[in-house]
This record gives structure tokens, sequence and C-alpha cells, in this order.
């Protein structure tokens, strides 16, 4: 296809020959996978927001040791947990049948293992020193103060929104591309507050919204598997594409064994679930034990984010040594169907094809 106007300006400020972005999956892209999204022409991208600032800037330097292209690293922006020692034992009450039952040992406290970029000093000197061209936020945003610096330094900004509201704010901020987070998405939804209540808009409606209403160019994200796909938001206003779930099952990917057999099995890719049990933040999984013991779940009762993490982790992570490995926080969009397994470069060679022949 023809690209519009928008998706020529935004690939030009990322340095980038097609509008298509590796969504930056904490825990699954790789700094192989993101090298050869940007040597094929695309962005690739790094999950940095699970990572200390010693390992992120690991990271970083791997990635410039394969490639010479642009590189996106993703920062989680969360309001830092507010510890309750009473929702805490009494959601480890609620995990506890499901410990016992794997006759595994079960923590006796919930911890906050990741740090929020919003008072991450240190993780922010790791951007200013090793500045990657593009830094993006999820969950919201760092301080004015911080935003600045890293414009400063020359980095372009991105950040998710899932509604018009967010969307402003972003705009509001400054931000140089807004990532438009449909409820189709794999992962975890990028509201600023979890307990609001969520439009839950499809991918399609959030971009054609957000263009209506913005001076800043917006990123579709969502259920996008195939260059058709791209080519159809491209259609729709917006000026690139981010996918997550597409790039799951190839080589590069980290995802493990056992997410890729459910990734790549029919009666499995198409059964997705949007829960906060496993995290403490709504996202949407691959279904199964996890996200069955969360139905019905008040969210009121549920430990903020992500002290309900360690909880999940811990479960999955005993349950793999027992031999069960359906506690696992298997990520995926509701695109999963259309998998392909091959590697990152092949993907991207036959992404940038179906977009140039729709």
């Amino acid at each position: 296809m023809q690209l519009t106007d928008a998706a020529h300006a935004l690939t030009r400020r990322l340095n980038i020959r097609h509008p298509i972005i590796q969504a930056p999956m904490a825990g699954s892209s790789t700094p192989r996978m993101a090298a050869a999204v940007s040597d094929a022409g695309g962005l690739g991208s790094l999950g940095i927001g699970a990572m200390n600032p010693a390992a992120a800037k690991k990271a970083i330097l791997a990635f410039r040791e394969l490639s010479p292209g642009p590189l996106n690293v993703n920062l989680f922006c969360h309001r830092p947990a507010v510890s309750d020692s009473a929702k805490a034992a009494a959601w480890l009450q609620t995990l506890r049948p499901a410990f016992e039952a794997l006759d595994i040992p079960q923590p006796g406290t919930l911890n906050e293992i990741y740090r929020s970029f919003v008072q991450d000093e240190a993780m922010l000197a790791v951007l200013l020193e090793t500045r990657p061209q593009v830094v993006s936020f999820h969950f919201g945003l760092p301080p004015a103060a911080v935003i600045r610096q890293l414009k400063q330094a020359g980095m372009l900004l991105l950040a998710s929104a899932t509604n018009l509201d967010e969307a402003l704010l972003l705009q509001a901020a400054g931000i140089d591309a807004i990532v438009a987070q449909g409820i189709e998405a794999g992962g975890h939804r990028g509201m600023f507050d979890p307990q609001a209540y969520d439009e839950a808009y499809p991918t399609s409606v959030l971009v054609r919204l957000l263009v209506s209403r913005l001076k800043t160019p917006v990123i579709a994200a969502g259920g996008l598997m195939t260059g058709g796909d791209i080519a159809a938001v491209i259609r729709s206003g917006a000026a690139a594409a981010q996918l997550g779930t597409a790039f799951l099952a190839t080589d590069e990917s980290a995802a493990d064994p056992h997410h890729r057999k459910l990734l790549l099995t029919a009666d499995t890719a198409r059964h997705t679930v949007m829960t906060a049990a496993i995290s403490g933040r709504p996202a949407r999984c691959l279904a199964n034990r996890f996200t069955a013991l969360g139905l019905g779940i008040d969210a009121a009762a549920i430990p903020d984010y992500p002290l309900t993490y360690d909880a999940g982790k811990a479960l999955h992570q005993a349950a793999l040594k027992a031999g069960e490995s359906g506690y696992g926080a298997y990520w995926s969009g509701q695109g999963a169907p259309f998998i392909r397994s091959m590697s990152t470069e092949a993907l991207m060679l036959a992404l940038v094809k179906e977009l140039a022949a729709a």
C-alpha cells in the first residue's frame, strides 16, 4: 500500500523504513529479537520495566553489539504499591489451595518486585548514559522533569493510552507519539488507574477516536498479526502499528516452551482472559488454571501491582518444578490464532511483503 503522510512522517522521525514496531514485551522480547526487527527496517524494542538498572544497561548494550539500528526501551510508570498487610494475608489465603494441591511451600509475604520508573533515578541515569533513540512508557508517565531530561538528551518518547482522556494527558505532556492500546492486546492494559472503569475500546475504534481528536501521531496496538492488519490501521489514520503477540513464537523470543506450545495450538490460542489475579493489574493471558482461579474474585481483594505478581511468580515457578505449567503468566493478544513460528527476520520480511500487497 501507499503509506500516508502521517506514516511517512513518523517513520522518518523514528529512523525506520517501515511503520512496524515490535512491542517491548517484558520477559519475552530480547536483544536478538529487537536487533532483527531494526535491521529489517522496523523499530526493535526491549521491555526493561522488570529489570534493575544494571540488567537494563546490559540489555541495551547487547542490542548495540548486534545492530546499529534504532532501539525503543519501555518502562513501567505505575503508582508505587501501597502495602496492606491484611489484604496481603487474605490474598495468600486465597492462593493457599493452589499451593497445597501442588504440595509446595507458599510465601509468607508479598514484596514490590519491580521499581516504578516514576521514582527510579538509577534507571534514569542508565538512559541518559546509553541514550536509546526511543523511550516508551506504560501505565502512565514519569515526572515532568524526567520527561524534560530525556527529550533534552535527544530521545523520542512514546506512551500507551487506552482511552481519549489518557491520550490527551500524554499529548499535553509532550509525548512524541501515542500507542493506542486496544482491548485485544496481550499483556498488561496500559491504564493509568487500574481501578478506573475500562471503556475497553477495540483497536480500530480507539485509533479512529484518537486520530480525530489529537495532533500527536497515533500508533495502533492490539490484535495486529499481519501486514494486512497493519495496512488497515494505517488507512484508519494510525502512523504506525505495534505488534507483540506476533513475535512471541519467533526463534529469538524468550517465551518458554509451555507458552509457545499454547500459542501454537489452535484450541488454546483462541482462548484469552483479562485478569488481574496474576499480577495485580488487568492483563490479557491465555486461559489456564491461574485465570480460572481469578474468575469471580472481587478486584478490591487483589493487592496492588506488583505485590500480587510476587505471589503469582512464586506459584508459577514452584508449579513448574512440580510438573504443572498451568499457572504461567502466558500473556497473549486475541490475534494469537494467527501466530507464525519462524525467525524474527522472516516474520519482518513477511509483514513488509503483506503490507506492500495490501
